[in-house]
C-alpha cells in the first residue's frame, strides 16, 4: 500500500467540540490546517450527551407533571407513557442536532479533513491508520473522552452493559435498569428513565450524590434525590451476572434482576493508543500530560490540548474555550499567550437542579480562603412554594475581607439559571452590597437569592440582619 505524505502547519486530532473551536481559532493565524477524526462527525454533546439527555429529560418531565397536578386540583387521569414514542422523539431530535455539526464539519475544505485514528510517531509526526503520514509544525490533541466501563463486566454481560450513547438508540423503554454511579450523568438519566415508568436503582460507590461539595448541601441531595429513587450507597462490591436477557445484580442489601445495566461511572480521556511517549511528552500517573489550562500547551513543546482529553473538566463551553485557547497558540507558535479562564459554571439537569458557580466550596477549602457563607431555603420561598417546587437551597460563598462574592453551590428550583446570574457576577468581581444593589422582580425565584445575599452581608458584619418586605410571602419572598 502506498502511504500518502501531507505537511501542514497545524494538525487537530479530534472534531468534537474542542477540535471544531481550534479548527477555526488556527484559521486565524494559517490556512494550513488539518482535522483528523476516526469516528462520526457529531459532538458528544450532539451525540450521546446533552442534547439526547434533555431531551429524555423533557419527556420525563411531562410525565412527571400529568401525575402530579392534583395537587394543583388538575386532574388528567391515568398517565401512559408510550415508550416507542418518546424514543423516537429522542432520537430524531438528536438526529436533527447531529445534523448541523455534521454539515459544518463537511462544508470544510476537503483539504482540512482526514478520516482515521492517528498516533504520534514523534513530536511532529502523526501516522494515521496505515494510509497518511503527516507531518506538522504544531498538533492540538481534542480526542474526547469516553465513559469508564469495567473490562470483566462487558466480557461478563454483553449487549446488557450499556454507556449512556446506547441509552439514545433504544426503540423502546425497558422494563428496569440498575443505574452503577451517582454522579451527573448518573442521576439525570436515573431520574427520567424512573419517571418514564422504568424501575430504576442507583448504586453509589460512596454516599455522594451529584457534584455539590458543600457537606451541607450532599446531605440535603441525598435526602431530597432519595426519597424518589431507590439508592444503594457505598455499593462497591457488587456481582453481576447475566441470566438469559437479564443481569442479576447482587449487593449487600440482597439482589434484583434488570434488564440492563448502565456504567455511569465517569469517563476517560481518549488518549490510549495515541502514542504520546513517542512525542517525548512527560505523562503522570494516570497516563495524564501536564499542560497549563491558560494556553493549552503541553510542557514547551508544540504540543497542545483541549477539551475532555485533558481529564479536566468535562463541560461543552469548557471545552469549546479550551479549543480556542489550545488551536489560537498552535496557529501563532512560537509565540503563545496565556488567556484568562471564565468562571466556573456547572448544572446539573435533575429535578431539583443542582449548580455550582464559581469556586465550589471544596475548591475554597481547599485554597484556605477566607470565606463566610450565606444560606437559603426553598422550603418555604414564596414563587418555590407557588410552584410546587419548594425544595432545596442555595449556599453563597464571600470573602471575609472584601465582601466579594467567590462562588456558590445549590440544589432547588431554577439553578440552571441562577448559575448563569451568580457565575457572571463572580467573574465581575461583584460583592455583595453589589449584587444587593440590583433590581429583584416580585414574585420571583431570584428573590430567594437576595434572602441569601441578605444573609451572607450579615454574616460577613457588612449589613443588618435579614428582614424580608413581603410579608404576605413569607420567609425567602
Amino acid at each position: 500500500m502506498t502511504i500518502k505524505t501531507l505537511q501542514v502547519d497545524v494538525a487537530i486530532i479530534g472534531a468534537g467540540t474542542a477540535g471544531m473551536s481550534a479548527y477555526r481559532a488556527a484559521l486565524n493565524h494559517t490556512s494550513s490546517v488539518l482535522v483528523i477524526e476516526d469516528g462520526p462527525y457529531g459532538t458528544t454533546c450532539a451525540r450521546v450527551g446533552c442534547m439526547p439527555s434533555k431531551l429524555l429529560i423533557a419527556a420525563a418531565e411531562a410525565a412527571h407533571g400529568a401525575r402530579h397536578g392534583a395537587a394543583f386540583g388538575v386532574h388528567a387521569g391515568p398517565v401512559r407513557i408510550d415508550g416507542a414514542a418518546v424514543m423516537q422523539r429522542v432520537r430524531s431530535e438528536r438526529d436533527r442536532f447531529v445534523g448541523f455539526v455534521v454539515d459544518a464539519v463537511e462544508s470544510w475544505p476537503a483539504e482540512h479533513r482526514l478520516r482515521g485514528r492517528a498516533r504520534f510517531i514523534n513530536a511532529n509526526t502523526l501516522a494515521v491508520d496505515e494510509h497518511t503520514q503527516v507531518s506538522a509544525r504544531r498538533i492540538v490533541i481534542a480526542t474526547g473522552s469516553s465513559p469508564r466501563v469495567s473490562p470483566q463486566w462487558r466480557a461478563a454481560l454483553g449487549d446488557r452493559l450499556i454507556v449512556n450513547d446506547d441509552v439514545f438508540d433504544w426503540a423502546e423503554l425497558p422494563r428496569s435498569v440498575a443505574v452503577l454511579g451517582a454522579g451527573v450523568i448518573a442521576l439525570e438519566l436515573a431520574q427520567a428513565l424512573h419517571r418514564l415508568g422504568v424501575r430504576v436503582e442507583v448504586f453509589g460507590r460512596s454516599d455522594r450524590v451529584g457534584p455539590l461539595t458543600d457537606p451541607e448541601l450532599q446531605t440535603l441531595s441525598r435526602e431530597i434525590l432519595g426519597a424518589e429513587l431507590r439508592m444503594h450507597f457505598h455499593a462497591r462490591d457488587l456481582q453481576l451476572e447475566r441470566e438469559g436477557e437479564q443481569v442479576i445484580v447482587r449487593h449487600a442489601g440482597g439482589e434484583a434482576r434488570f434488564d440492563y445495566v448502565l456504567a455511569a461511572q465517569g469517563r476517560i480521556p481518549n488518549l490510549a493508543g495515541l502514542g504520546l511517549a513517542q512525542a517525548g511528552l512527560c505523562l503522570g500517573e494516570e497516563g495524564l500530560p501536564s499542560f497549563d489550562r491558560h494556553t493549552g500547551q503541553i510542557g514547551d513543546s508544540s504540543i497542545f490540548i483541549a477539551g475532555d482529553a485533558t481529564a479536566e473538566v468535562e463541560l461543552l463551553h469548557e471545552a469549546a474555550d479550551e479549543g480556542r485557547i489550545a488551536g489560537d497558540n498552535a496557529g501563532r507558535f512560537p509565540e503563545v499567550r496565556r488567556r484568562p479562564r471564565r468562571a466556573g459554571l456547572a448544572v446539573v439537569f435533575s429535578d431539583p437542579q443542582m449548580m455550582i458557580a464559581g469556586q465550589s466550596h471544596a475548591q475554597l477549602v481547599a485554597a484556605g480562603a477566607d470565606f463566610e457563607t450565606g444560606r437559603v431555603s426553598f422550603a418555604d420561598q414564596g414563587r418555590s412554594r407557588v410552584m410546587l417546587k419548594n425544595q432545596g437551597a442555595l449556599h453563597l460563598y464571600a470573602d471575609r475581607e472584601s465582601g466579594r462574592l467567590l462562588g456558590a453551590e445549590m440544589i432547588g428550583p431554577a439553578a440552571e439559571h441562577l448559575a448563569h446570574l451568580l457565575s457572571w457576577s463572580v467573574q465581575r468581581g461583584d460583592t455583595v452590597q453589589q449584587m444587593l444593589d440590583s433590581a429583584f422582580y416580585h414574585p420571583v425565584i431570584e428573590e430567594g437569592l437576595r434572602t441569601a445575599l441578605r444573609v451572607l452581608q450579615h454574616t460577613l458584619r457588612m449589613g443588618p440582619p435579614p428582614v424580608e418586605h413581603c410579608l404576605d410571602c413569607g420567609p425567602g419572598a
